[in-house]
This record gives structure tokens, C-alpha cells and sequence, in this order.
């Protein structure tokens, strides 16, 4: 049995249509984090299987049963959202307590439920302390401990850790990322961030439109995207994208004299004279070795510190390339650029749809 099911779940309000037919199954354990870009639909999902929003059509299962009708106290769901939503004149004890108070749980049962939340997220020496008095880091642990408590058998995040800096979002991302391994109860969490979603999850449904593009583990979405759209949403910096066209069972640049060998997973799909974008992930590309090359005109050289992201033209198309920080380069410099066959993605500039895997 599912821990989550969602069967076909469409929202609509008047002529816009939301979510336009969602459907996942989430085994107990499962960390599913709803990734897009903000209207894609993905907060309405995650309200509609609180129960904070109703579905048009479609179902919500939990644990086997059928939730749309349910109220949300009665869902078995925990939710963390992005504004911490603490409450200013109570203690952080009594700020983690508090559902398990207004369900009239008895006051040792709680504050055992309290304490043993407050270890797994050490926060065990600010248990006396009001929200005003705390960092916003150890607020949002103050809210997951809220959520915590309550054991359910999904818990729900709501961009989380947005209001936080830099440093706090990786501290938090590696505090929940702990947690789930402790307790292995299902996730659903949402964000627009995908650093989050590649980091945390177990799987990634990538949403645009009120759809799922793709659904699948880290490495299958970054790896294997199965759209244009996942290509350059996943990755940082994006995929390159390169117009080109097969000749002679070769892959001619748009804009240049290059091309390059058609890998042969893509024989069948690829037929002459055909039109396609071909991707390239800039981590793929390096200034040495062997394999395909492209050849390319250096623009711009930008050092993050971990590498050189270099940024050229090949003929009149630009893309970028992640490099070694102590790569020897010079301004307006004709860098050849090598990678592997394996890094190759083809996809279909009229569907968005890759041509094969």
C-alpha cells in the first residue's frame, strides 16, 4: 500500500486550469520534492493534499484512504510553511506542544513528545526561550519540532527554508536532510530552489504549467532530462543549447563550420537533414583529452572560487563551460573544447522532448 497517492488531480479556477491531471504514488519513506517555477502549480498540489485548497476532479489517497473529504486536523499530515508562523507570547516548549495541547494530550505524554523533538533537532537549551529571542534558523527548527510531534504519516513543506540566508539554508538542508534519514517518513516538499530539491530528494516531479514534466530520481532528471525544460531548469549554470543539424550521419553546428559524430543511440531518431538542439552540460565540457570537440572563441571568464566558468562563442551560438580554477586562459583565446559522447543530448526543438536516453 501507497503512503501517498495522487490520482489525476486537476484544479481549475474558472477558464485557467492549475493543475491539469498530476499523478504520483509515493511509497512510505519517499522524499518527493515538487520542483518549478512559481505559478506552475506546485504550492496548489500540496494545499489540495492538506486540504487547505479542494481538487476540481481526481483523488488524494493516505495510508489507502481517500482524504478529499476530510478535514485537514484529520489527514494525518504534518505541514511546515514558509513563514514560521510561531507564536510570540509562547515559549518555544509550549510553541512545539501546542497541537498536541489543543488535542488534549496529557501534559507528561507531551512534554516527553517535546523534549524528544527538541534532542533530534538540539534545540533542547531553548526550550525557555519566546520566538523574539531566537536566530531565524532556530525558529524554522522550532516549526519543523511542531510538525515533528504530531507523527504523521506525511509531512508537508511549503518553501521552507526561503527566508533564510545562504548559510542557514544549507545548514537547515543538511538538518532535514538528517532527520528524514532518521525517521523515514514520507515527504512531499516544495520549492523553487534545485540545489534543495537535488540535494534532498529521493525523487523530483519537475512541474511547468500545471504539469509534470518529469518524474524521477536526482541523477535520472539531471542526467536523462527528459525535456528542454528540465534541461535548463536543473543545472547551474543551465545546459548549453546548441541548434544543429544532422548531415551525412553527423551533427552540423548551426552558425560554424563543426560538426560532430551522431552518437548511435540516436540513429533511429535522427534522420538526415533533420533540425535538433543538441545540450551539453558546461560540467561536460573540459580544455584537454579526447572525444568530440567543439571549437570556440573565449568571451568571458568569471572564477567562483571551485572553478572557472568560461563563457564563449562557437560560430554565433555562446555557451559555457565549467573549468579547473587554474586554467590558463587568455582573453579572446580559441579554446577547444572536449567532452564525452555520453554527455551528448539531442531533443526536438519543436516538442521539447529528448530524442533518446
Amino acid at each position: 500500500m501507497s503512503a501517498l497517492e495522487i490520482q489525476n488531480i486537476r484544479k481549475t479556477y474558472g477558464d485557467v486550469d492549475t493543475l491539469k491531471g498530476i499523478d504520483i504514488s509515493l511509497e512510505s519513506g519517499e522524499f518527493l520534492v515538487l520542483l518549478g517555477s512559481s505559478g506552475c502549480g506546485k504550492s496548489t498540489l500540496l494545499n489540495i493534499i492538506a486540504g487547505l485548497a479542494e481538487a476540481t476532479s481526481g483523488d488524494v489517497r493516505i495510508g489507502g484512504r481517500s482524504v478529499l473529504s476530510v478535514h485537514p486536523k484529520d489527514r494525518d499530515i504534518a505541514m511546515v510553511f514558509q513563514s514560521y508562523a510561531l507564536y510570540p507570547n509562547l515559549t518555544v516548549h509550549r510553541n512545539i506542544g501546542f497541537g498536541l495541547e489543543m488535542r488534549k494530550v496529557p501534559a507528561p505524554e507531551r512534554d516527553n513528545a517535546v523534549r524528544d523533538a527538541a534532542r533530534l533537532l538540539q534545540i533542547e537549551n531553548l526550550l525557555d526561550r519566546k520566538p523574539s529571542q531566537l536566530s531565524g534558523g532556530q525558529r524554522q527548527r522550532v516549526a519543523i519540532g511542531r510538525a515533528l510531534v504530531r507523527k504523521p504519516e506525511v509531512f508537508l513543506f511549503d518553501e521552507p527554508l526561503s527566508n533564510l540566508d545562504a548559510k542557514l539554508r544549507m545548514e537547515m538542508r543538511t538538518e532535514i536532510k538528517r532527520l528524514h534519514q532518521m525517521l523515514k517518513t514520507t515527504v512531499v516538499y516544495v520549492t523553487h530552489d534545485q540545489i534543495e530539491a537535488m540535494t534532498l530528494a529521493s525523487r523530483i516531479a519537475v512541474m511547468r504549467d500545471g504539469r509534470i514534466e518529469q518524474l524521477g530520481t536526482p541523477e535520472e532528471i539531471y542526467n536523462h532530462p527528459a525535456t528542454l525544460y528540465v534541461a535548463t531548469f536543473v543545472g547551474a549554470p543551465p545546459m548549453n543549447l546548441l541548434k544543429a543539424t544532422v548531415r551525412d550521419g553527423r551533427l552540423a553546428l548551426s552558425g560554424s563550420d563543426a560538426s560532430l559524430p551522431l552518437p548511435a543511440r540516436f540513429r533511429e531518431t535522427a534522420g538526415n537533414g533533420r533540425e535538433l538542439i543538441l545540450g551539453i552540460r558546461p560540467e561536460a565540457l573540459r580544455t584537454d583529452g579526447t572525444g568530440p570537440s567543439i571549437e570556440a572563441i573565449l568571451e568571458v571568464a568569471e572564477l567562483t572560487g571551485p572553478e572557472l566558468v568560461v563563457t564563449a562563442l562557437a560560430g554565433n551560438q555562446r555557451l559555457m563551460a565549467c573549468l579547473p580554477p587554474r586554467t590558463p586562459i587568455r582573453d579572446n583565446e580559441k579554446l577547444t573544447l572536449f567532452f564525452d559522447e555520453e554527455a551528448m543530448h539531442l531533443f526536438d526543438p519543436q516538442t521539447g522532448l529528448s530524442c533518446g536516453r
